[in-house]
């Protein structure tokens, strides 16, 4: 009997990813098909979910300093901390109730401390959902000790190609920055970037990516932290490779295809694993920007397109069900 892998990322606002991957794999079993399901997340929120959700909780510094409880992620000597949880911009009340010049990574630094304390020679850091433009300072004030990080490995996992120096331009308006508070916010990074030369011999400057949670990346980085694709550590825990080996066909999927889906999302994250095992990918989407061009050995079906966008935004699983029910029907 054939066999589907089934690795969407949520359809925001209309669907979860386990919502989705258990629809297709209930069309999927109609037809005659196996299935693998495996939800999945690019590494920023809702990755923690992906990994099996926190199992250990400690009340931190929110971004604007109110205390949060924040759920992490301890497996053995290996950590996985959301930097949401703790910093998150739905924590300062979305954009509207931030304070963008104010708030900090602090409760993240707090969260990194804690892993130390408890073992975790390993600590991924997931980014994503900040409300943060501090360039990582209030995460490094937060921890007692920077040569105890020396004997850590810190996995810093982000997948966008944002400069440090850049992260207020392109992040702070989404996190409530008017234009006057995004200047500020930049000359402070700037200032954060020379200091850090200064006082680690790093340049965070010249890193690609090191903009990431508003400079939490480039923070971390210049304390000995390496970046890795925020994907990739999901794909690798969940051993996605094996997954894709086992498969006939990989479907995934997330609310918009747009250019970005292919440097650091779910889709082009999946595509590129699932090429590498020598199975084809098939991407199924909310809308897309119909200017992308899809790299070979992918083929996209769009929701909209085929079924118009109410019933795109309404009808999402059951749409998604029927697109794998006429897919697999012709295999």
């Amino acid at each position: 009997m054939p066999r589907a892998l089934f690795a969407f990322d949520k359809f925001r606002g209309t669907a979860t990813a386990q919502d989705l991957v258990d629809g297709a794999a209930a069309a999927a079993l109609s037809n005659g098909w196996m299935s693998t399901k495996a939800p999945l997340a690019d590494g920023g929120e809702g990755s923690l979910a992906v990994l099996g959700g926190a199992n250990k909780t400690a009340t931190v510094a929110g971004p604007l300093g109110d205390p949060v409880d924040a759920g992490w992620r301890l497996d053995g000597p290996v950590a996985y901390i959301e930097m949401a949880q703790a910093s998150g911009l739905l924590l300062a009340g979305g954009k509207e109730g931030n304070d963008p010049l104010r708030a900090d990574t602090f409760g993240t630094g707090e969260l990194i401390d804690r892993a130390m304390s408890l073992g975790a020679t390993t600590i991924h850091i997931l980014m994503g959902g900040s409300a943060t433009t501090d360039g990582g300072g209030g995460a490094l004030r937060a921890l007692p000790s920077k040569a105890a990080l020396k004997r850590v490995d810190l996995v810093v996992a982000a997948d966008v190609s944002t400069q440090f120096v850049d992260a207020a331009k392109v992040f702070g308006p989404q996190k409530g920055a008017s234009p006057a508070q995004v200047r500020l916010l930049t000359r402070r990074l700037e200032q954060l970037a020379m200091a850090y030369q200064r006082d680690y011999d790093f340049d965070v400057s010249t890193i690609a990516g090191a903009g990431a949670a508003g400079g939490l990346a480039g923070g971390l980085l210049a304390v000995g932290g390496r970046m890795q694709s925020g994907f990739d550590v999901l794909a690798e825990s969940l051993d996605f490779d094996l997954l894709c080996a086992d498969a006939d066909l990989v479907v995934t999927g997330e609310g918009y295809l747009d250019a970005e889906s292919f440097t650091g999302k779910v889709i082009g994250g999946v595509a590129r694993w699932a090429r590498n095992e020598g199975c084809e990918t098939l991407a199924i989407v909310g809308d897309r920007d119909p200017s992308v061009e899809i790299p070979d050995g992918i083929d996209v079906v769009s929701l909209t397109e085929q079924f118009g966008h109410d019933a795109a935004m309404t009808r999402t699983v059951e749409l998604v069900g029927d697109v794998v029910t006429e897919r697999l029907g012709r295999r």
